[in-house]
């Protein structure tokens, strides 16, 4: 990744670059926003401080790409917390697109110990929203459940197994998706086939998040499959995460950005 960050840095820009209102108002007041604190911020991170000194060992059910810090299936917690989960900031990034576009269906692919899942349960509160969170290992899911318990987390759904057997029929239960954050196989198809099998529900301001897009040959494969489809209008790369909308309104561009 270390080339690719390089290239990233070269090559990222900032708000100047970009001359359309509503990019150059999600760049300066969502995506670059200072302050964005609220009350469950503080519960979520004093929860995480805890998980990251837990020494609970579980047995993990491995279905993507897998670790590339711990190959063994038998994991510790705190081990997970300090290596698997996303850093804060990207968490209240996703809070902020959330609130942003209002969105009200969720969806989240790879649950882990949930504290991601936590900024998007609630990030959708105001607007009774919910959260589809889908989660392969069932140990980690037994986990997750119960933070979510810690942090009086109600509206929250996780479905444990399988994603390629999961995910198409949770979505014929839905009428449309607002917002999904792609963080479960670390592969090239896996990632185009969520991809193309989420797209069925989209609407205009959907929002997908793609994390880890230069995690490896085959994230940066699949990040420029995703650009081209015919769907998508506009990107933007973060480099720890790629944003994608449909808004039919936007001439179609991609903007490799500063976070």
């Amino acid at each position: 990744m270390f080339a690719a960050y390089f290239r990233y840095l070269s090559r990222a820009r900032d708000e100047h670059s970009l001359h359309s209102p509503f990019l150059f108002a999600l760049y300066t007041q969502v995506i670059q926003a200072k302050s964005d604190h609220t009350p469950a911020f503080d519960s979520i991170r004093k929860l995480r401080k805890e998980l990251r000194k837990s020494r609970q060992f579980i047995t993990v059910t491995d279905l993507g790409a897998g670790s590339k810090i711990n190959a063994s299936r038998q994991r510790s917690i705190g081990g997970i917390a300090r290596h698997s989960q996303k850093a804060t900031r990207f968490g209240r990034l996703l809070f902020r697109l959330v609130r942003r576009f209002e969105a009200n269906t969720i969806i989240d692919l790879g649950t882990s110990l949930g504290m991601t899942t936590a900024y998007l349960a609630e990030a959708c509160k105001p607007y009774a929203g919910q959260v589809l969170t889908f989660e392969g290992c069932p140990e980690t899911a037994v986990i997750a459940r119960q933070n979510f318990a810690r942090l009086d987390i109600t509206n929250v759904e996780v479905v444990v197994g399988n994603l390629d057997e999961t995910l198409a029929p949770q979505l014929q239960a839905l009428d449309k998706v607002d917002f999904v954050f792609f963080d479960a196989n670390h592969r090239y198809e896996p990632t185009v086939r969520y991809f193309e099998t989420c797209l069925s529900r989209i609407h205009n301001d959907t929002v997908f998040v793609f994390d880890d897009i230069h995690w490896s040959d085959e994230m940066e494969q699949a990040w420029a499959y995703i650009k081209k489809h015919p769907a998508v209008t506009v990107t933007i790369d973060l480099f720890w995460v790629g944003l994608v909308f449909f808004r039919k309104e936007q001439p179609r561009q991609d903007f490799i950005l500063r976070f």
